[in-house]
């Protein structure tokens, strides 16, 4: 009877779906409005559409067009929303479980500090799934000899940490988190009180502290090579008092070959290495992906997964469960919207109504064999698999999907040749490794790239978003690395847009549309720097001269211009509401959206271009998980850290000062000549721009803590300005 119980169901949002629909009719017919004004005053040709009125004009329609865009790519997401739930306790019995692999990447020890990742790892190897079925690979793409004693290290400490859990059916099994929470998480009340468990708590703590204390006692001044050899290793420990007699998951340590004559892939190279690694060892046909700060905050997400993959209406075209990035260190207003909200709340589930999600880098289930493409199913001719996979037999019989986890068991086998083959710089040259198999190399973006060509190969995918996060990361908690990171993203996926993987040219003839809408959304919104930078500028700039871009208050096409903006608005503060969000929420997401899209947007498109024409090589940097007291402080007062880049910080000078000088000028021009019927569309441009930037001003003028903008960064930025904008005011005077 239990088999023949639903693993899980899905049900559409219908009141969501509703509200979204009749937004979608009324915005558009509004936009459609708006476009048919803006071609009647096209084609009138009036007389102060000459010059720089004229071109002022093109550039808001062009703004307007590509605002307008975008959003109709968007609205794919919000066609048909929906929620899904899971049933483990139907899944079969622990011994017919599929086994499972976990690949853990890391690349630097100092802006991923090892005692995190370990903690990563170890809650990795406490995943609430037979032991015996679970094999834990970790990547590390700097070949830290301190990573390495910390794997060690970790093991030793698992050997007393995962019967702990077990015994007590502790929840959180990340032992950083565990220690660190005000409230007990073992799974029975009963537990929780006794004092047999508290003793226990005690002295396994004692154990973390001295866990703790090996990796920071560790000489971190031992030299550092970007080049270095392949090192594997299981560890294994010869440890006589098994506490409870508990099985272990394999773990192994794996430092592919890096050589500077040799190009490595970033994340991709790293994850395609233990890929081929795992398959000659474990051989696992599910992998769970993780990134090295982003650990197990419950141990039921490999049962959850699995009550996809092993649902027989779905199995054989599914290619990965997604799980939602949440995080540990949010703020209580998010001031940097780290949280993405609106991407894992609301447009994965509009994805998962159509035919799943895109790939997010982290947190997610994915079968083994969709990783191979077409290529695996092409035939068994070897000469032909071996040029699309590379020269190892033993690879290659592991495409046939047979177990060998047998194999890793042994110490050994560690120090055999193969595995060491199989991650040596050489390996993929003249193979379809990142092309057509595995991880692909095309974009910086790995994530969103495979996933987009997997669905475009038919597979599919599903969002699964329990109640309780099953994986916590750490969010990036000042400016600087917001936007570091932003503009890693922003390169990544606006480059998709503008290569052959284009969705809107790639995708129509592989997927339906609406799913091809999605994927586009992804790559071109990087593109909202154009209209805001032209938005936050010409219009306040026309102001000055006198020059009108909009109908007068007057107008009756002036209610569809103020429906437009507030459409857009209320939708926006209405789905952050869905998500749990406040209005403070809301008007941090518009400020962080505004700071981004004059910045990271516009930087992120530029290195797309610049790499397209071969001018940049492509590049990666690591954001920086360090903790760092002075910001977190910062963030928990929801103060912005201001000192970032300057390459940041003016632009954003740049606006705001436009928009205060314009909106001075605009005020006195209003009051002495009365125009303020054809110039109010204009003037709200600027209260607007300066009112959401507000925490800039309060950076200059008001605050006095190490998070201000610095007065000589402010001071040359204003004052260049103001010396631009004057010379433009004469100008517009000839």
């Amino acid at each position: 009877m239990k088999s023949l119980l639903p693993l899980n169901t899905f049900h559409v949002q219908n009141l969501q779906l509703i509200v979204n629909r009749l937004h979608l009719l009324l915005h558009s017919t509004a936009l459609a409005f708006l476009f048919y004004y803006r071609f009647c005053f096209l084609f009138q040709l009036p007389q102060n559409r000459q010059g720089y009125g004229l071109l002022s004009w093109l550039l808001v329609f062009a703004s307007e067009t590509i605002l307008s865009f975008v959003w109709i790519l968007d609205q794919a997401f919000r066609w048909r929303p929906i929620s899904r739930s899971v049933f483990p306790e139907r899944l079969p019995e622990d011994h017919k479980l599929p086994p499972i692999d976990v690949f853990i990447c890391t690349a630097d020890p100092t802006k991923e500090p090892t005692l995190d990742v370990m903690n990563t790892v170890l809650s990795a190897m406490a995943l609430d799934y037979p032991p015996e079925k679970l094999h834990v690979y970790l990547s590390d793409d700097g070949g830290s000899p301190l990573t390495l004693h910390g794997v060690r290290e970790a093991w030793k400490f698992a050997r007393c940490w995962l019967p702990f859990c077990t015994r007590y059916k502790i929840k959180n099994r990340c032992p950083k988190a565990y220690f660190s929470a005000s409230e007990d998480h073992a799974d029975d009340a009963d537990f929780a009180r006794s004092s047999l468990y508290l003793a226990d708590k005690h002295k396994i703590k004692e154990q973390y502290e001295g866990f703790k204390e090996e990796i920071k006692a560790f000489r971190k001044d031992r030299p550092f090579s970007r080049d270095h050899p392949s090192v594997i290793e299981v560890i294994q420990e010869s440890i006589t008092d098994d506490v409870d007699n508990v099985k272990m998951p394999v773990l192994v340590y794996v430092s592919r070959e890096k050589k500077a004559s040799h190009p490595h892939h970033f994340k991709a190279g790293a994850l395609n290495v233990l890929l081929r690694v795992s398959s000659v060892m474990s051989n696992s046909p599910y992998i769970l992906v993780l990134d090295c700060d982003m650990f197990c905050n419950d141990p039921t997400s490999a049962r959850y997964a699995m009550c996809f993959h092993l649902d027989p209406k779905m199995s054989s075209s599914l290619s990965f469960v997604q799980f939602p990035q949440k995080f540990h260190n949010i703020s209580k207003n998010d001031i940097y919207d780290s949280q993405l909200r609106s991407l894992f709340s609301l447009q994965w589930q509009g994805m998962d109504g159509l035919k799943g999600p895109v790939m997010s880098g982290t947190g997610f289930y994915i079968k083994r064999a969709s990783l191979f493409g077409n290529c695996a199913r092409k035939g068994s001719d070897l000469l032909q698999q071996k040029e699309q996979f590379g020269s190892s037999n033993e690879f290659i019989r592991s495409l046939d999907g047979n177990n060998t986890s047998d194999l890793v068991s042994d110490q050994k086998y560690a120090f055999l040749e193969e595995p060491h083959f199989l991650a040596s710089c050489s390996y993929e040259i003249g193979t379809k490794w990142g092309e057509e198999v595995g991880f692909l190399y095309y974009s910086v973006v790995e994530d969103y790239l495979t996933g987009f060509v997997l669905h475009s190969d038919g597979w599919t995918s599903v969002f699964c978003e329990p109640s309780k996060p099953q994986f916590l990361g750490t969010a990036t908690t000042n400016l600087n690395d917001v936007l570091i990171q932003g503009t890693r993203w922003y390169s990544g996926l606006f480059e998709n847009g503008i290569n052959r993987f284009c969705p809107l040219i790639y995708g129509p003839t592989r997927m339906p549309l609406l799913q091809c809408l999605c994927f586009a959304w992804l790559t071109y919104f990087p593109l909202y720097c154009l209209p805001l930078w032209c938005l936050a500028t010409v219009p306040q700039l026309s102001l000055l001269n006198g020059i009108p871009l909009y109908p007068k208050v007057s107008d009756p096409f002036f209610i569809v211009f103020a429906f437009i903006f507030l459409s857009a608005l209320l939708k926006h503060l209405q789905e952050v509401s869905l998500t749990g969000g406040t209005l403070h929420n809301w008007i941090n997401e518009q400020r962080i959206w505004m700071m981004k899209s004059v910045t990271c947007h516009l930087y992120g498109c530029l290195d797309a271009l610049l790499k397209k024409f071969g001018i940049r090589e492509a590049s990666f940097l690591p954001t920086n998980k360090l903790e760092n007291d002075e910001q977190t402080l910062l963030y928990q007062m929801d103060k912005y850290d201001f000192q970032a880049s300057n390459i940041f910080i003016a632009p954003m000078l740049f606006l705001i000062t436009v928009n205060i000088y314009c909106l001075v000028g605009g005020v006195y021009r209003v009051l002495l000549v009365g125009d303020c019927d054809k110039m109010f569309i204009q003037l709200f441009l600027a209260v607007f721009i300066v009112t959401v930037n507000y925490p800039l001003i309060e950076g200059i003028l008001i605050r006095k803590d190490k998070g201000s903008i610095s007065k000589f960064v402010a001071i040359p930025v204003i004052l260049a300005t103001l010396v631009l904008l004057k010379i433009f005011k004469l100008l517009g005077n000839v």
